[in-house]
């Protein structure tokens, strides 16, 4: 799922909340980056969701937010995943009547 690096660990600096996070990471610098801006609108969106001014609490929205986004996708992955398999099937099915004629 993450991309392949181009050089060994770093540290790379990026920014969530206005707050800088030094983050060491065998990724490329660029990627970290898209990783940090795409954390930093899920927290903006959070921000904007629950007026929570504690920043553990808007971590934790923040959190569950990616969550959810991960769990819907991974569910839609494994539903389109069944459906070529039935595909897959079906069509195999139809070469094999063909076959028979």
């Amino acid at each position: 799922m993450s991309e392949p690096s181009e050089f060994t660990s770093r540290i790379v600096s990026v920014e969530i909340q206005g707050l800088r996070y030094p983050v060491k990471s065998d990724l490329s610098a660029d990627y970290v980056a898209r990783l940090a801006a795409y954390v930093d609108g899920k927290m903006q969106d959070a921000a904007n969701q629950v007026p929570i001014g504690e920043s553990t609490k808007l971590a934790v929205v923040a959190a569950l937010n990616i969550a959810d986004e991960f769990f819907r996708s991974r569910d839609e992955d494994r539903d389109d995943a069944s459906e070529l398999v039935r595909r897959a099937e079906h069509l195999e099915q139809l070469i094999d009547e063909a076959l028979k004629e």
